[in-house]
């Protein structure tokens, strides 16, 4: 078949900040690269088209959400192509340097491609001899290249030079290759996180700071030094990658709960997540409840901040999608749903049962308290508000204690702030309020100008 743009699909996952591929293959069938737990873009790309999934391909054991690449072997049938090297344990086809999988006319290259993790590979897509675009993971992206500490920090050093020498490979093809990077925008994989998803090879050497720098040594002081934080559950999910997600046969469900069942279920260990829009959980809450608004980034923070080891009761608004909730969880391996409060808010104040308010303040009424700053650290180095107290939210579970009493929390808009109060109040603080903005907004109403750096603003 000869190949057009429009046989390459990209699927988005704004929330994650990554891309997986739909490849039509041009006779009915399609090739799933890096595809996420929850389906549903794919399937409904492959059903819109008419393909059946034949192929299902992994750049690498991922780290920051569950692979799709064996429901899809279960569901349509699909080869799953894989590194050899990462020793998973479940049926597929491992693959080498160098290697070939011929996908009807169109021809699949394994590339050895170390650094983000050691068994990463890329995958050349030919037609007979042209090379016309490369699925490079974690490897090369848009301007930058993927994180190398996710193996821990004995590692971190030793994978970076892995991912220059990777790096240099990749930018040998020829100039027009396409590059279909995973990581992008909004990834915590990201070193750090750029704009654009796909790019070409002469884009990159033309635009990519990390393939400017002049030797190998410049290159990992220049990457290591873009690393930030990443959520805790990364931890986790390479090794359930290898050993191969629960096939799911049947939709995940988010079943009724009462107010005395959600109260048994805090009492026995278990959390309680409010979905709701920040101003909603501002103005009445169930006390100990964490705050985690529905959006692309739930899943994120939902992970980062509470364990995958115990049951989760959720508190929603109407109309919001339980199915938006239930799949951002099992994307990321949090199973353990035990449904949602039916009726709400409305139903746990019937059952007698207490509320906590947060104060959600606009930017001209927060003057007066320590603002504390929860967002990432190159996020607040950009421009803070001057004597800003900085703790980033993921940490906030263990930094609680540090914290100013009476605070205004702050981010860029008010949902992570809106998180960070209620950690906060579940760690006992006492007259917590989020300011309803950013830094923008508080130093626009207070005639402050932003500072930036990371000086002397840790509690």
């Amino acid at each position: 078949m000869g190949f057009a743009d429009d046989h390459l699909i990209p699927l988005v996952d704004e929330g994650l900040g990554n891309s997986a591929y739909l490849l039509d293959l041009g006779d009915g069938r399609a090739l799933a690269m890096d595809a996420s737990r929850d389906l549903r873009t794919l399937r409904a790309a492959a059903e819109r088209r008419g393909l059946r999934v034949a192929f299902a391909a992994d750049t690498h054991l991922h780290a920051d959400f569950l692979s799709g690449a064996v429901q899809l072997g279960h569901d349509t049938g699909a080869t799953i192509l894989a590194s050899a090297a990462g020793r998973r344990a479940f049926d597929h086809h491992g693959l080498a340097d160098g290697d070939e999988v011929d996908l009807g006319g169109l021809t699949l290259r394994a590339l050895s491609t170390p650094g983000h993790t050691d068994e990463h590979l890329s995958f050349l897509l030919l037609d007979g001899s042209r090379q016309l675009g490369v699925f490079t993971g974690g490897s090369l992206i848009v301007n930058s290249a993927a994180r190398t500490d996710l193996l821990g920090p004995e590692r971190t050093e030793e994978l970076a030079r892995a991912q220059y020498r990777s790096l240099q490979r990749l930018t040998a093809l020829p100039d027009e290759t396409a590059v279909w990077p995973t990581h992008g925008a909004g990834s915590f994989c990201s070193a750090p996180p750029g704009t654009e998803r796909t790019t070409t090879i002469s884009a990159q050497k033309q635009a990519n700071p990390l393939l400017a720098a002049p030797d190998e040594d410049t290159f990992v002081a220049q990457l290591l030094a873009s690393l930030g934080t990443y959520p805790a559950y990364f931890d986790r999910l390479g090794e359930i990658n290898r050993r191969g997600p629960a096939v799911l046969t049947a939709q995940p469900a988010l079943p009724s709960l009462s107010a005395p069942q959600v109260r048994a279920l805090m009492a026995d260990g278990g959390h309680v997540v409010d979905v709701r829009p920040a101003a909603d959980y501002a103005d009445g809450h169930i006390p100990g409840s964490l705050s985690v608004p529905l959006r692309d980034q739930f899943a994120t923070w939902l992970g980062w901040l509470l364990p995958d080891t115990a049951p989760l009761a959720f508190v929603t608004a109407d109309g919001q999608d339980l199915n938006e909730i239930v799949w951002q969880a099992y994307k990321i391996g949090y199973e353990r749903l035990a449904g949602r409060l039916a009726g709400g808010m409305t139903a746990w104040l019937a059952d007698g049962n207490p509320q906590t308010t947060t104060a959600f303040l606009a930017a001209d009424r927060a003057a007066g308290r320590p603002y504390v700053d929860v967002r990432q650290e190159a996020e607040f180095a950009a421009g803070h508000v001057p004597g800003a107290v900085h703790i980033e939210l993921g940490a906030l579970n263990e930094s609680a204690a540090n914290a100013p009493a009476g605070p205004v929390v702050a981010c860029g808009h008010g949902e992570r702030a809106m998180t960070a109060a209620s950690l906060l109040e579940r760690a006992g603080h006492r007259d917590v309020a989020v300011l309803d903005g950013g830094p923008d907004d508080y130093t626009a109403a207070h005639g402050q100008q932003l500072v930036e750096g990371t000086e002397d603003t840790r509690p």
